[in-house]
């Protein structure tokens, strides 16, 4: 049996380009993983196919599940009984069900001794969802176009992420609907940048202050209460809280844990949960 730890992510920083004619938004994002993790156990099996059990019942477990899609595009002819147990909220922004996707790949390709290249695995990673190609080249890496190209960079100089769970998830479908209705986008602010790896050496104040998600008002449109949460959270915390994907989770960076827990013990409101995470953790944690 193979046991793989498949991690959360969050976006730093999101540029979203208009509706392209090929039906994807271009992109730019800032990504990392934080120490958030689901747990993926895997047994080969003799019988072709992959039976999938999950501990959430609303956790599809049938064709529609990116753990088979990734199995049935690496070979449809092995298999193997796989365990998935979720810690990473639905509808939350922090790429999942794409970690896991990336993850599978990564241990089907070792339990089945398939011999792929990273760069094999990443072909066919881009065919299965945007964020899956970056959760094997993490823990920290600008990508664009529709989210295949990836460039690993430093991580960043914060070492903790505060993140802050609503109880609604949201669509990302209708976030995106709604941000084409309210026509934003801008072509040039998904053009690459050179000044990426400054940005990693910067203090977390000053980080925070110039990091920009361009789903947070198509996703506050549609929730207003997701606005109302993070002014109260930012004027709690006295910190700027950034929304990561397209929602519904919200996040702060810190320098240390002992400045993380603090901002934690500030949320006193008990319909949000608080907690704190390590960013970009050491990629042998995160890659067995």
């Amino acid at each position: 049996m193979m046991r793989i730890l498949s991690p959360a992510k969050i976006n730093l920083h999101l540029r979203v380009g208009p509706l392209a004619v090929d039906g994807f938004h271009p992109l730019l994002t800032w990504m990392c993983t934080i120490g958030l993790y689901d747990t993926m156990e895997m047994t080969a099996t003799d019988e072709p196919g992959i039976r999938l059990k999950c501990d959430r019942p609303d956790v599809p477990i049938d064709e529609s599940n990116l753990i088979i899609r990734a199995a049935r595009a690496l070979s449809p002819n092995l298999g193997a009984d796989v365990s998935l147990q979720k810690q990473i909220p639905l509808g939350g922004g922090l790429g999942g069900g794409s970690s896991n996707a990336a993850f599978a790949l990564l241990g089907f390709n070792k339990l089945w001794n398939l011999n792929l290249l990273k760069a094999q695995l990443t072909k066919i990673a881009s065919q299965l969802g945007s964020d899956v190609p970056f959760f094997l080249h993490g823990p920290s890496s600008i990508c664009t176009g529709r989210g295949q190209h990836v460039m690993p960079i430093p991580r960043p100089a914060a070492k903790y992420a505060v993140l802050f769970f609503p109880e609604f998830s949201i669509s990302t479908p209708a976030v995106y609907k709604r941000f084409d209705e309210m026509k934003l986008g801008l072509a040039e602010a998904t053009h690459p940048r050179d000044d990426w790896t400054i940005l990693t050496e910067l203090p977390t104040s000053d980080l925070l202050n110039i990091l920009i998600n361009d789903l947070e008002t198509p996703a506050i449109s549609l929730h207003p209460k997701l606005g109302q949460l993070r002014y109260r959270l930012e004027q709690a915390i006295s910190r700027r809280v950034i929304m990561s994907g397209s929602g519904s989770t919200l996040f702060t960076l810190s320098d240390n844990k002992d400045d993380a827990e603090r901002l934690v013990a500030k949320i006193s409101e008990p319909s949000i949960r608080t907690a704190l995470f390590e960013l970009a953790p050491a990629a042998p944690a995160l890659y067995p």
